[in-house]
């Protein structure tokens, strides 16, 4: 089993602007397409530093003397770094999308297509699971995250039927929680609803939007003057923060301006939005919804 196809490889490195004696980090190593991708562009005194917080990904390390792979949420990117000795690097690169290897493996719990143990954990020694987000949320709460993460307009309904269910019993399985759920589940739309559910509870479990406003805003400290960053989004959620902290350096409200009506911002964007080719997407289908936005530190 090929345990990630890496999206829009070459456009994302490219997005880089490799200098063959660079530091860099990738931020979501997965399957290490991108981060061997970066290998092949450095000399032999460049680094490549790389984050995974999912264990199974350890087993994909690069044997290469300017690799270091880092078993931790990329949120903690300073921290680290810092450990390591540096305070600045010439790019970082992210692709936010779940591995195919976490879909593929039944027990995870990410897929729609197994019937498996509420988990959706990206780091399994973590201890909020989709079970305890099912099972011990609170309706309101529960109703924020299908709503919010979901966008799912029926996320007032569900969240009561699920909180009304689980008095009767706990659910366990990704099946119990789809008959909970069927009355919302429009026959021509069910895999369209599933997919949205399963989003919002998986982003509240890995607290992802969380840990892409963290790693946003350290980038413009930790990126050298001219470095840059290479972010691939797959929902709006993270594709808006993304385009927001790039042209405003916020995720939302508008940055004060001058007298002039200018305002100061720490990066600028490269090009423009840039997404799979129809031959990328009929070769990996999971790309379809894949958005690279590209910037650079002023």
């Amino acid at each position: 089993m090929v345990y990630h196809n890496a999206v829009l490889l070459k456009e994302a490195v490219d997005g880089l602007d490799i200098k063959p004696d660079g530091v860099y980090v990738d931020v979501t190593f997965g399957g290490g397409g991108h981060s061997r991708e970066i290998l092949s562009r450095l000399g032999p005194k460049g680094k490549l530093f790389a984050f995974d917080q999912d264990k199974d990904a350890l087993v994909n390390t690069i044997d290469d003397d300017r690799f270091v792979l880092i078993h931790e949420n990329f949120r903690f990117i300073k921290r680290f770094l810092r450990f390591y000795g540096y305070k600045q690097v010439d790019g970082i690169l992210a692709d936010f999308g779940v591995s195919s290897h976490q879909f593929d493996v039944a027990e995870r719990g990410f897929s729609t297509r197994f019937n498996s143990d509420l988990d959706m954990r990206m780091n399994q020694d973590s201890k909020l699971s989709a079970f305890e987000v099912i099972n011990t949320y609170e309706e309101e709460r529960l109703r924020s995250v299908l709503f919010e993460y979901g966008e799912l307009r029926q996320a007032p309904a569900m969240a009561r039927a699920i909180v009304s269910s689980r008095k009767n019993a706990e659910i366990k399985t990704s099946e119990q929680l789809r008959n909970v759920l069927k009355p919302f589940l429009n026959h021509k739309r069910e895999n369209k609803v599933l997919a949205q559910i399963y989003q919002a509870i998986r982003i509240e479990v890995n607290q992802e939007i969380e840990a892409l406003k963290e790693l946003l805003l350290q980038t413009p400290e930790m990126l050298k003057e001219g470095g840059r960053l290479s972010f691939i989004s797959y929902h709006s959620l993270e594709d808006r923060l993304v385009k927001r902290f790039i042209r405003s350096g916020l995720f939302e409200g508008e940055p004060e301006r001058d007298v002039y009506g200018n305002f100061e911002v720490p990066l600028k964007k490269v090009g423009r939005l840039i997404v799979p080719t129809e031959a990328e997407i009929a070769d990996n289908n999971r790309a379809r919804s894949a958005k690279l936005r590209i910037a650079e530190k002023i």
